[in-house]
């Protein structure tokens, strides 16, 4: 009965094979792996059971045919390819014979001219010669099922080619190392000992027999829940850096916001003008600072008004102010110190300084006549806060820019080259019900709750885990996640 019980246990918490191999066909796929459109090459990827035999047969090595048999993997072969005795391309050819190869399966990369004639007739040669076009993510959804990573490792590689900053490069460099993983399996592996015990208990109860030790489970949970929250409360720095730190340029009309955002680019992006109420709707750009995308997001004048276009632009500016993680105050020099404090307290009011970075910038300074440091000196006396940094600029001259990036270069905490961050929001997720479910494991110890109640809350928590390195997956949930990848990966 105990072996029993540990076997369904098993199958609740583990990948089931049958279901793995279900997801995995027997067909030949090809794509296009390079951008579509002319270029100097184009590489077409073939994966599959069928893969080397289809290709070989349309290759000419040294003017003859490649025989299978003698292919070596790893290996490029120049030539020719052929269909029907016309030759279609002078091409290198790439050989991986399985399982050593990027989805586990015999495969090859064609290496062919970037003409895109060449490109689309190649395709169509392969589909006619026993393949079919992949679907998005396929390749690598295939790689996921053969076991050469998991499923958080394979949603790094989509990172990885969608990075677009140094910082969101190695966070996705790291996580497909699969630093990420072991932590979870670790975690996972404890647990699942645990509740293993405690399952066991459950066929001894007459006997009045604990297989767990309970000061041990405590500490093991509290262990577990701090490593869970601390992944957990990494996202929001994971999450800026892999799509751009959101910076919320805000204030009163007229105030030089949409100035500041095309000098920071260095480009009109946005519309100038005297004319109050410009920017009716918020406007975002993102920008490369010393290796960190920001995201800068021009919002609309905060002002009393009654035009029913312009509020909606100021409700939206609201909303971004809370989204953002840092906020850069733009105040009007020319309207004298009690005017800039009423307009800084308007946009304080809306700042949880707690969790987000604030940034006051007195523009226009070119303007006064020496009079910006008694400025910046009356602003720092007035509000009190060692939190706001305030700077004097003029967007329209280029002054000031400097400190400013200075600032926003170092409004970010530094992770260290190995540290693990969340990126992902199915991650975040899951580590929040794992927290919820571990949370509940702790209550339930504390209060003395039935053995039973206790060991599903830590199924729980184990399944949720599981979810994150796709110990424990769906076909949908599979289809959700691939279908985000490139075809051609």
């Amino acid at each position: 009965r105990s072996i029993s019980r540990l076997r369904k246990t098993a199958l609740t918490i583990c990948p089931s094979d049958i279901m793995l191999n279900r997801i995995l066909d027997n067909d030949t796929i090809c794509a296009l792996a390079t951008p579509h459109g002319m270029g100097a090459i184009a590489v077409v990827r073939i994966s599959g059971p069928k893969a080397i035999e289809i290709v070989a047969a349309l290759f000419q090595h040294l003017g003859k045919p490649l025989e299978t048999s003698n292919i070596v993997s790893h290996k490029a072969y120049h030539g020719h390819l052929i269909n029907k005795d016309e030759m279609l391309d002078e091409v290198l050819v790439t050989f991986f014979k399985a399982p050593h190869s990027f989805t586990g399966e015999d495969s090859a990369e064609i290496s062919v001219h970037g003409s895109v004639f060449v490109q689309q007739k190649l395709l169509q040669v392969l589909i006619a010669n026993g393949c079919r076009m992949a679907e998005a993510g396929e390749f690598t959804r295939r790689a996921f099922v053969n076991r050469k990573f998991d499923l958080a490792q394979a949603e790094a590689i989509a990172d990885l080619i969608s990075s677009e900053s140094e910082a969101a490069h190695r966070v996705a460099i790291n996580q497909l190392k699969g630093g990420f993983s072991k932590e979870l399996q670790v975690m996972r592996s404890k647990l699942l000992e645990m509740t293993s015990l405690m399952e066991l208990e459950l066929d001894f109860s007459e006997e009045d027999v604990e297989f767990a030790d309970r000061s041990q489970l405590k500490a093991l949970l509290n262990e577990t829940l701090e490593h869970v929250n601390k992944l957990k409360d990494s996202f929001r720095l994971g999450n800026a850096i892999k799509n751009g730190v959101p910076v919320a340029i805000v204030g009163q009309t007229n105030t030089g916001k949409s100035t500041l955002l095309n000098a920071l680019l260095g480009e009109d992006r946005a519309i100038v003008s005297d004319i109050a109420g410009t920017t009716r709707d918020t406007i975002e750009e993102t920008l490369n600072i010393n290796g960190i995308l920001f995201r800068f997001i021009d919002t609309a004048g905060l002002r009393e008004t009654e035009e029913t276009i312009e509020k909606i632009g100021i409700e939206r500016s609201y909303r971004k102010i809370a989204e953002a993680s840092v906020v850069i105050g733009m105040l009007d020099a020319t309207k004298g110190v009690d005017d800039m404090l009423v307009a800084a307290h308007e946009i304080l009011e809306r700042i949880d300084l707690e969790h987000q970075q604030f940034i006051l910038c007195i523009n226009k300074v070119d303007r006064l006549e020496d009079q910006g440091e008694a400025l910046l000196g009356h602003l720092r006396t007035d509000l009190d806060n060692d939190d706001i940094m305030v700077i004097c600029l003029s967007a329209k001259q280029r002054f000031g820019l400097n400190d400013l990036y200075n600032t926003l270069k170092h409004s970010q905490p530094l992770a260290s080259p190995d540290a693990t961050l969340v990126t992902n929001v199915r991650h975040y997720e899951a580590l929040t019900h794992a927290s919820e479910a571990l949370l509940h494991v702790k209550e339930g110890l504390e209060m003395n709750i039935p053995t039973d109640l206790v060991s599903q809350d830590l199924r729980e928590a184990i399944h949720y885990l599981g979810t994150i390195t796709g110990e424990i997956t769906t076909d949908e949930v599979l289809g959700t996640i691939f279908s985000r990848f490139c075809i051609g990966k």
